[in-house]
């Protein structure tokens, strides 16, 4: 006589211990970034060469949003610099670090490859490029929004050449993608030097510098932009969410599940052009944040990209909020290049990561 096991008294034993983990853990993770990040606004609003109290600045940001209280600072001079100055420069790490989070981590989905980042596909080193040549050229078409524009064209067009020239028989070959977006990263960055060469003193000073990265100086209007289009590209990357899923499982696979995996590639190559894109545009280069931020979650979280994408969005803004308050902070009277402070963390962590998947996978061949 074979006995039979009810599904009723062993399935609760057996999905318990896999589920209930896991979700305490994407909690557990999502609380600490949420204090993580809420943290650093309150102590990058409040410290600088005008301290203000944490309790200040949570009272004028309720008062701007129409909550009379007593907290909010009576001096006008504490009023102006936290929204003249700090607010949007918050404001703006927040927006770009977010961006730039979910942009990596569509790029790891796209190539399925944990080490991909933006600057794969030439965004930034086409940024760098067009900025370049409107600063040495002095070109105003576009008035004080000249350099931004050429920057962002300048990312928009490396991506668009990056990808057509992968393109063939009507699929992307992705071997290809990335020797071309290289290709495309070594011509520009000649391009830059010859530039930066035909420039004068000045205009190298302030190559440099724009390279460099730096999110001083943010105004308000800068940060609309950034939050329109870099939001709209967000909310785009997380209901496409659920076909990275399917992605991962092999473009033959996925294609057989109903997913226009050649459409996919193309939306998603134009997603992360925009979010990198419109952030370079006004801040400068900021390295390894599209890299770091998505393969910690990954790590912490699992593969599955709904929640790994909205996780980096939180992880990001948090990176790049307390980056830029160590920028501000580290030497007295002085505001260091905030690029320069994000590769400064995000070599070691490359670095690392190259080392850990060796071992895992035995070497690369």
């Amino acid at each position: 006589m074979t006995r039979v096991h009810s599904p009723a008294t062993t399935a609760p034993g057996t999905a318990a211990p896999v589920v209930r983990p896991r979700v305490r853990r994407s909690v557990v993770v999502i609380l600490v970034m949420v204090v993580v990040l809420v943290s650093g606004i309150l102590l990058s609003a409040s410290l600088g060469q005008l301290p203000i109290s944490p309790g200040q600045v949570i009272g004028s940001l309720l008062r701007g949003v129409g909550i009379d209280n007593t907290w909010a600072p009576g001096d006008r001079l504490i009023e102006q610099t936290l929204w003249q100055i700090r607010f949007p420069r918050v404001a703006m790490s927040l927006l770009v670090g977010a961006t730039l989070a979910i942009a990596g981590g569509v790029m790891q989905a796209v190539f399925g490859n944990p080490l991909a980042e933006p600057g794969v596909v030439g965004v930034s080193s086409g940024a760098a490029l067009g900025a370049a040549a409107a600063i040495t050229f002095g070109l105003s078409f576009f008035g004080g929004w000249t350099i931004a524009a050429f920057a962002f064209l300048g990312g928009l067009a490396a991506t668009l050449v990056v990808y057509g020239a992968a393109r063939a028989q009507g699929r992307t070959e992705i071997v290809t993608l990335l020797l071309t977006g290289i290709a495309i990263n070594a011509f520009a960055g000649a391009g830059l030097a010859l530039i930066t060469f035909l420039g004068d003193t000045q205009s190298r000073e302030q190559i440099v510098f724009w390279q460099l990265g730096s999110i001083n100086g943010t105004r308000w209007d800068e940060v609309v932009i950034v939050a329109v289009v870099g939001l709209t590209a967000i909310a785009i990357a997380l209901i496409l969410a659920p076909q990275y899923d399917l992605l991962s499982l092999g473009d033959r696979t996925a294609a057989h599940l109903g997913i226009k995996v050649e459409r996919l590639r193309i939306l998603s190559v134009v997603l992360v052009a925009l979010m990198t894109g419109v952030g370079v545009a006004f801040v400068g280069i900021i390295a390894f944040v599209g890299l770091v931020v998505p393969h910690l979650v990954r790590m912490l979280l699992g593969p599955s990209h709904r929640r790994l994408l909205a996780v980096s969005v939180l992880g990001g803004g948090a990176l790049l909020v307390w980056a830029d308050l160590l920028a501000r902070t580290l030497v007295p009277a002085s505001d260091l290049p905030i690029g320069m402070l994000t590769s400064l963390v995000g070599g070691p962590f490359f670095y690392w990561l190259i080392r850990r998947s060796r071992r895992q996978a035995g070497g690369w061949g």
